[in-house]
Order: C-alpha cells, then sequence, then structure tokens
C-alpha cells in the first residue's frame, strides 16, 4: 500500500512492474505462435519498456482525489493507461517516420532486420510496426478490464474509453491533414488539445474519477485542471523538439522541421516573422532532410522573433489555470499536493 505523501519514484516502480510483467506475458504468448514473431513481440516489451508514466499517475489520483484508498486492483487500471499512451507512440513514430525513442530505434525501423530478405523491407517493418500499436491498444483494455475492480466500477468508466479513443485519434488526423498548411497558432493549439492534451491528462483524471463514483462537480474541476495542463505539457514537448537535448529526449531534433508539422512554436514563429524572415523560413522548411546548419538557422530565426518567449509563456498560463482550478476543487491534501506536483512535472522538465 502507498502512503499518503506521494512519491514519484516508488509509484513509477509500481506502475514499471505491473506492465512488464503483462506485456511480458502477452509478449511470450504472442511469440508462442511461431518463432518468426519473435521479433514483434520484443517491441511490445520495448514499447512499455520506458516512460515517466505521468498517465497513470493521472487516472490514480483522479481515483484518489474522489476518496477512494489505494488499490493495486485501481494501479493495474491506471497502467492501461500507459499501453494507450505505449500504442499512440508507435503509431506517431509511424505516421512521422521517427527514427528515435528514449535514444532507441522506433518500432519500424527496429524491425528491419527481420525482413532483410525481402525486397519490400521498409514497407513491411512499418506493416508490422502499425500492427504492434494495434496490438498495444488492444492489450490496453485487456489489462483494464482485467485489473480486479467491481464490474460496476469498471462500467461507469468504459464509455470514457470510446471519447478517449476518438479525440486521440482525431488529433492524429488533424496533425495529418494540416502538415503543410500555412502555419496558424489556433490550428495548432487545436491539434495540441486532441492529439495530446486530453488523454495525457483530462481523460485519465476522469476515468480514475469515473471508476471511483466522483460527483459531476468534481469531473468539471478535472477538466478544468487537465485541459490547460495537457496542453502546457504538449508545448513543452514542441519547445524540447528543436530546442532540447537529444541526449535527455531520447529523440531526433530535426523531427518537427522536417515534417513541418503544425507545432504552436512554428505557428508563432509565422505569425511574428516579417516578409523576408518567411521568405528564409520557406526556404529552410522546404528542403527535405535539414542539416545542422538548417536547424541553426531555424533555431536563430525563432530566438530573434522571441517564438520560443511565446511558447514559455503560454506554457505558463496554463499551467497556472490547472493550479487555479485544482485550487478551487475540495480534494483532500494528499491529493492536492500530488496533483500540484503533477502538474510541475508535466510542464516543467528535460524530456
Amino acid at each position: 500500500m502507498a502512503s499518503e505523501r506521494w512519491e514519484a519514484a516508488a509509484f513509477k516502480a509500481r506502475v514499471d512492474e505491473v506492465l512488464r510483467r503483462f506485456v511480458a506475458q502477452e509478449a511470450d504468448g504472442f511469440a508462442a505462435i511461431d518463432p518468426l514473431l519473435g521479433p514483434v513481440a520484443e517491441q511490445l516489451e520495448a514499447a512499455v519498456a520506458d516512460g515517466k508514466r505521468l498517465r497513470a499517475a493521472f487516472c490514480y489520483w483522479g481515483w484518489r482525489a474522489a476518496g477512494q484508498p489505494d488499490s493495486d486492483a485501481l494501479l493495474r487500471a491506471a497502467a492501461s493507461m500507459e499501453l494507450v499512451h505505449a500504442a499512440a507512440i508507435v503509431h506517431d513514430d509511424l505516421i512521422d517516420d521517427s527514427p528515435l525513442r528514449h535514444g532507441r530505434p522506433t518500432a519500424h525501423v527496429a524491425l528491419l532486420a527481420a525482413l532483410r530478405h525481402q525486397s519490400h523491407a521498409e514497407t513491411s517493418a512499418r506493416s508490422l510496426a502499425m500492427l504492434v500499436g494495434d496490438l498495444l491498444m488492444a492489450l490496453a483494455g485487456q489489462l483494464f478490464a482485467a485489473s480486479g475492480l467491481p464490474a460496476a466500477y469498471l462500467a461507469r468508466a468504459r464509455p470514457l474509453w470510446s471519447v478517449m479513443a476518438r479525440e486521440l485519434v482525431a488529433g492524429e488526423c488533424l496533425e495529418i491533414l494540416r502538415t503543410g498548411d500555412a502555419p496558424d497558432t489556433e490550428a495548432s493549439l487545436k491539434v495540441v488539445r486532441y492529439k495530446t492534451a486530453k488523454y495525457t491528462v483530462e481523460q485519465p483524471l476522469l476515468i480514475g474519477g469515473a471508476l471511483a463514483g466522483a460527483g459531476p462537480r468534481l469531473r468539471e474541476g478535472y477538466t478544468a485542471y487537465g485541459l490547460p495542463l495537457g496542453e502546457a505539457f504538449q508545448l513543452r514537448d514542441d519547445l524540447l523538439g528543436l530546442f532540447g537535448d537529444p541526449a535527455r529526449t531520447g529523440k531526433a531534433n530535426a523531427d518537427d522541421v522536417r515534417g513541418r508539422r503544425p507545432t504552436a512554436l512554428l505557428a508563432e514563429t509565422w505569425r511574428l516573422a516579417s516578409g523576408d524572415d518567411r521568405e528564409v523560413l520557406s526556404d529552410l522548411l522546404g528542403r527535405g532532410e535539414p542539416d545542422g546548419e538548417d536547424l541553426d538557422a531555424v533555431r536563430a530565426v525563432m530566438h530573434r522573433l522571441k517564438a520560443p518567449d511565446r511558447i514559455e509563456n503560454m506554457i505558463g498560463v496554463r499551467v497556472g489555470e490547472a493550479l487555479d482550478a485544482l485550487h478551487e476543487l475540495d480534494v483532500p491534501a494528499h491529493s492536492a499536493a500530488a496533483l500540484t506536483a503533477l502538474a510541475h512535472s508535466a510542464a516543467v522538465r528535460l524530456s
């Protein structure tokens, strides 16, 4: 059982153990079908090997803030949020053709080794990665349903899974559809909200609250806290994507520029840019594989226009909104302290 004091490292260790045991068992069963499936099974385990476990934490505290005690069954249900995230990451890396995640080759890159004999190895590897993501999403539902919580509790939360999946897929689709469009901050923030913010903070909180039987006022408070904080999380990710240290982030920091993704950082840069700066940016962003000098030139334009400062301000405003909403909630002191700490962990980080 957990203490009332929030200990992030101890919580992460508990979630890691749940995920390790569950996914290892499922991967073994998958590989037992045929030895050829071994590399695919390895990617199932690799997909959950790392992570901050923020989504599980928000689900857990959605439960605790509603007055429920620590519970191993609830922990398993909360851990299922990390499998949703793992599925989303595998698919996102595939869509964005990202080569690295957590400092290791992404699934579609790693699976190439099992397909070297095929004439269309890259296409086949991408297909296998897509299926890894699909299976991870299915396993998320399985872990949730088999968590050990009473069926009546699970029934209260099950409808939120459909909402979470719909909004997550909608956000990913919007990013694809808006890629290459003229940068627009409001449009970018809508992508942020649906692709990441909701399933990172708001939906896990609401699912934890629904499991606990939270009332309407508390659920409204979870949304008022969760939406701006989820947006702050992704805005921080956008900054780290271009200005972070790849040794810390574990990702290639050319991805957003190379893919011309509709980030708020790029949109704010474009909004602030003069005609000459826009011409420079258009030239740099139009290159298929920007090199180090190109990235440095993009960063220089952004710094000169103070676009990163604008994003920092947007993060600060949203964290402030989240904490203001939290202070309005009538929740136990230990829950408020944990959710305050989680707000800072989500928005102030180096990876």
